[in-house]
């Protein structure tokens, strides 16, 4: 699936799952500009795609501040041109009961996980339109078709996530971008292991008993940003090792 000559943001890409698919569309051709709020992690993505071959830009920002959203675009559009293909990746978890979530709580999860994705699709989608081209895939979370405890504010915020997707899909469905979502499953990340999650052992229920890895969720990324999903909108993509089946 090649990618040549598109241009492509992914937010979140200094680690874990948006690193995958910042390498993954930057190996099948596309010059990709990587977004993050850390300095450390970001640099080393791109200098991983620099060093095999391909063209990667690093932009330190906040993908839920709209003057930061503009300056990266801005930076972006200046290395490589108008933008083609969008990845929302970026996003927090929380594990907490619901009685313990505090409206602080609730709005910061909402302000990164729905917020950001509104914020950079708006920035972005102008020079799809233009181009009468785009790809937009939004990262959203098996976790929002199946329901989790102690995580209604993460679930609640993909779950919007996905119907964003499905709105935004109908209304550019004639103007040549297409809008999906994937919702990861049990996928070993940096931010799982940060988590109370015992890896392993939960590993042990799921129907594959092994967790992904964010090169799974790249390879379905990859897809549809390519040409193969031109007729492909709106739809959930769920890479989940059977976890849940629709």
């Amino acid at each position: 699936m090649s990618l040549q000559g598109k241009v492509a943001v992914v937010t979140g890409g200094a680690r874990g799952i948006g690193r995958a698919i910042s390498k993954r569309l930057a190996r099948d051709g596309a010059a990709v500009s990587v977004w993050d709020l850390r300095a450390d992690g970001l640099n080393e993505t791109v200098e991983e795609i620099r060093n095999a071959g391909g063209k990667a830009l690093a932009c330190i920002g906040d993908a839920a501040n709209a003057g930061e959203v503009a300056r990266c675009a801005s930076e972006t559009r200046q290395a490589f041109g108008s933008i083609h293909i969008l990845v929302n990746n970026a996003g927090i978890v929380g594990f907490d009961r619901f009685m313990t979530i505090t409206e602080e709580m609730w709005d910061r999860m909402m302000l990164v996980n729905m917020k950001g994705p509104f914020l950079c699709t708006k920035e972005i989608i102008p020079d799809m339109l233009a181009a009468k081209w785009g790809r937009i895939v939004n990262i959203s979370s098996s976790s929002a078709q199946t329901g989790a405890a102690s995580m209604s504010h993460y679930v609640a915020s993909k779950g919007g996530l996905i119907g964003l997707t499905k709105g935004l899909a109908i209304e550019f469905a004639s103007t040549g971008i297409t809008v999906n979502n994937v919702p990861p499953g049990f996928v070993d990340t940096p931010m799982l292991r940060e988590s109370p999650v015992n890896i392993e052992a939960h590993a042990l229920t799921t129907p594959m008993k092994r967790s992904g890895c964010p090169e799974d969720i790249a390879a379905a990324v990859a897809y549809l940003a390519s040409e193969d999903a031109n007729y492909v909108t709106g739809q959930t993509l769920s890479v989940n090792g059977g976890r849940f089946l629709s």
